[in-house]
């Protein structure tokens, strides 16, 4: 089953918010509207959108305040990958040119201020304090994540604490803030609200420690990018740091990496089969887990409702997750 058929019955929003996506990005500006069109039709899972639209169901759930969280959420998310592609160097996304690619570093860094500029005009028609209070705290970590994931590349002496701080700032908190501002939009009690904020930081969590091992275990046609990308950016993931717990993988690694411009394709595979050999993408699922585990609990005393059963099964979805 795909995850798209566990909120299939929320088509009619997800369009909704699609085209409001869509009326966001357009700029007056020829090369600013191009890139920003470019980046959205290259797709995405929308997931922050889909946790917005649930966690709004537990509440007073009203499309066009809820479209508007959705839309500057999703938007938010969009900014931050372009800026990533400029960091990593990257030229592909999602199996297509990233902006970077095709416009230049400066239009690229132009083109995610733009679309996060955007992102904040939108969501000041929400007339809630409290929401904007929110957003504004996860912008402030999810910026020291991307300083953090800067500073730590090709950092092998790093551990699991750096890891997990980095993954929550980088990816867990946008999430777990779809969720909240979700019920703010909608009115869900705060200690409901809380709990939905908590379903989705460990929701999140896990979410990224999957795409992490994804990295290692997928095909570049599955991947839209080399498999061992991240690592090949400097980025040391969960399997790296369990994998690194083995001297013999930790001596291949470093030796592999002295010079990383020149690091081949042969170099990488034989890195990649001996990471695959010391066990750690099983204890990195095993991790991941105790995450999913979390995220199920973190929703057991919340009223049962459709929106519940969905957030259930996304969450079991995630946790097998192998492509």
């Amino acid at each position: 089953m795909k995850l798209t058929k566990t909120y299939g019955y929320l088509k009619k929003e997800l369009d909704i918010i699609e085209h409001a996506l869509n009326n966001a990005i357009q700029a007056d500006h020829d090369v600013l509207r191009q890139a920003s069109t470019q980046l959205l039709r290259a797709g995405g899972k929308r997931i922050r959108p889909v946790f917005v639209l649930l966690s709004g169901q537990f509440g007073n759930s009203d499309v066009n305040r809820i479209k508007t969280v959705a839309v500057s959420l999703e938007l938010i998310h969009m900014a931050s990958l372009v800026h990533d592609d400029v960091i990593d160097n990257a030229e592909l996304r999602r199996g297509k040119p990233t902006i970077k690619k095709l416009y230049g570093n400066r239009v690229a860094m132009y083109t995610g201020d733009y679309i996060l500029a955007r992102a904040l005009e939108n969501i000041t028609t929400i007339d809630k304090p409290s929401a904007h209070r929110v957003l504004s705290r996860t912008m402030v970590q999810v910026a020291k994540g991307e300083i953090e994931q800067i500073r730590d590349k090709y950092n092998w002496n790093q551990n699991l604490r750096n890891y997990l701080r980095r993954i929550k700032r980088k990816t867990a908190l946008l999430i777990a803030t779809s969720c909240k501002l979700g019920a703010i939009a909608a009115d869900v009690p705060n200690d409901e609200a809380e709990k939905l904020f908590k379903y989705g930081y460990y929701i999140g969590m896990s979410y990224q420690i999957i795409d992490d091992i994804l990295d290692f275990t997928s095909s570049e046609t599955v991947l839209g990018k080399p498999a061992g990308n991240d690592l090949l950016q400097g980025n040391v993931t969960l399997p790296v740091l369990i994998a690194m717990q083995d001297e013999s993988f930790r001596k291949l690694l470093e030796e592999t990496f002295k010079d990383p411009e020149k690091v081949s394709e042969s170099e990488m595979a034989q890195l990649l089969g001996e990471l695959k050999k010391t066990g750690a993408i099983a204890e990195s699922y095993r991790i991941s887990d105790l995450y999913l585990e979390k995220a199920l609990n973190s929703l057991n005393s919340l009223p049962n409702q459709k929106a519940k059963q969905t957030l259930q099964t996304i969450a079991k979805y995630i946790g097998k997750r192998r492509s």
